[in-house]
């Protein structure tokens, strides 16, 4: 499998379990000039910018570990786009991440949802 098409599969799981979780999906794949969000929706009140992170292996670190602080840097700045773009600037806002890990089970992944991830 490409990494593009993991990257697929793992967007597709994280909207499913996001939407059973009562997130609202809004858009996927949203992209500027040096960025890209792979999930906005709504939980609640506030807007949620969602990096999903997929692995079948921790050859390359847990999917955690693949969220460095220029990756966080390069989500906001895209995220601030959006949230201008659509007059959000009063209301909350903030970053999340579901990583979809293959690694102990290709037919069943362990999926984790973190909310916030810039506190």
């Amino acid at each position: 499998m490409s990494t593009k098409q993991t990257g697929n599969l793992g967007e597709d799981i994280a909207c499913q379990y996001l939407k059973k979780h009562g997130y609202k999906i809004l858009e996927r794949n949203f992209r500027i000039r040096g960025g890209e969000i792979d999930i906005v929706c709504k939980d609640g009140e506030y807007l949620a910018f969602v990096e999903v992170k997929t692995r079948y292996s921790h050859e390359y670190g847990l999917p955690i570990e693949s969220m460095t602080s220029w990756k966080i840097k390069a989500l906001l700045k895209t995220a601030l786009f959006y949230v201008r773009k659509i007059n959000w600037e009063d209301k909350g806002y903030r970053l999340d991440l579901v990583t979809v890990d293959f690694a102990n089970d290709p037919e069943k992944p362990e999926i984790e949802l973190i909310k916030d991830i810039t506190s």
